[in-house]
């Protein structure tokens, strides 16, 4: 498979199955899952985190050109803000509605609210509505104020469940700290980047193993003792591929070290591959270099196509893009599922599902964007069509 054949699925078939079986017109809202006929599966909650993130994937394939659904995707928004924004009557969003539309899961969670602001970003540069401009405001300092520690960083939860402190909300909501710095130019936004990228940098990351931990005390410290903490392989991966995005936006005075660090994240992740090659992220490792989860994900997959195209000068980068997209073709994507996809494989290559998560498309078309835009040049290409001031 190449780049452009990878676009042209996404594109032709992907973009199309859930702008159509993937979305209830009635409701105005997205499925969550998908069976391997396509056929919409009835869940007892849908997550704001899925129609989040449907929405800043629509949103960006109508700038691109690649899908006429922007649109849907608008009206998606507006009843999102409708339903799940202060449905119980509290500041922030609620975390799912029931089947009746009234809140399922009443907690305020930080990834979530992390890819609301997200999928505002994309639709305010879709738009040019300002009104989502203050809607991405009120939120952030909602957020702010709900999920509030005394030191760097945020809860996770509110109410928490536990006294863990996780690096992938906060990973998430650099994200969307630096897409809305894209969209608005507004310092604040390049400013809050900024602080989580310096705590990432310093509290995140295992300086002997260079492994990105998941999991924290209340004061970032690692959670268990030295050599059996979890890592994720592709949260490396995309944490490298985010860490050039802000240095391409934002453009820090300590560009060099941040480079650094950005290419160690990937190439470590890469040195706890299977070893084999193509290349094939596994789940999760320990400091000590334990496979804990020796099972893949179609995202972690894409997170590499991607930090690959954002670390081309790494040595070991060169000249594999071919055989990762020919496996990925093979093993997540296969013909008969006609624009869906296999989300995870066990160690043996079985798959253990019957079905087809909507929250993988936000990774597939990212990593289609980078593919065939190149990550150094994306704005050229999106700026032509995009109307917000």
């Amino acid at each position: 498979m190449t780049p452009a054949r990878f676009q042209s699925w996404a594109v032709r078939q992907a973009l199309p199955l859930w702008s159509e079986n993937g979305f209830d017109s009635q409701r105005a809202l997205f499925h969550e899952r998908l069976d391997f006929n396509a056929r919409p599966l009835p869940l007892p909650a849908l997550r704001l985190m899925v129609q989040a993130r449907q929405i800043a994937t629509y949103c960006r394939a109508a700038l691109r050109g690649d899908c006429p659904a922007g649109d849907m995707a608008l009206r998606c928004l507006a009843e999102v803000e409708r339903r799940y924004h202060r449905a119980d009557g509290a500041a922030g969003w609620v975390f799912s509605l029931a089947p009746d539309g009234r809140p399922a899961d009443r907690r305020r969670d930080l990834y979530t609210h992390a890819f609301i602001l997200f999928a505002y970003a994309w639709a305010y540069r879709l738009s040019g509505d300002p009104g989502l401009k203050r809607h991405a405001a009120g939120t952030a300092t909602e957020l702010e104020t709900i999920f509030h520690t005394s030191g760097p960083g945020f809860m996770d939860a509110v109410p928490p469940h536990d006294a863990i402190r996780r690096q992938n909300p906060h990973m998430h909501l650099l994200e969307a700290w630096l897409a809305l710095y894209d969209a608005t130019g507004e310092e604040n936004y390049r400013a809050r980047a900024a602080r989580l990228v310096t705590l990432a940098t310093t509290r995140f990351i295992d300086p002997d193993s260079g492994l990105l931990l998941e999991d924290f005390s209340a004061d970032w410290q690692p959670l268990h003792p030295a050599g059996r903490n979890r890592a994720e392989p592709g949260h490396l991966l995309e944490w490298s591929w985010l860490l050039h995005e802000y240095l391409r936006l934002c453009a820090p005075g300590d560009a060099a070290t941040i480079r650094q660090v950005a290419g160690r994240l990937h190439l470590t992740a890469l040195a706890h591959t299977t070893g084999i090659m193509p290349l094939v992220i596994r789940n999760a490792v320990t400091q000590d270099g334990r496979v804990v989860d020796g099972g893949t994900r179609i995202w972690p997959q894409t997170e590499l196509i991607r930090s690959l195209g954002a670390n081309q000068s790494a040595p070991v980068s060169s000249g594999i893009m071919p055989g990762i997209l020919a496996h990925f073709a093979t093993h997540y994507i296969p013909s008969h599922l006609n624009g869906g996809w296999i989300d995870r494989l066990n160690a043996d290559g079985t798959t253990p599902m019957d079905h087809m998560p909507a929250s993988s498309l936000y990774h597939i078309y990212g990593a289609v964007c980078d593919l065939t835009e190149g990550h150094g040049h994306r704005d050229a290409a999106e700026n032509l069509s995009h109307s917000a001031p």
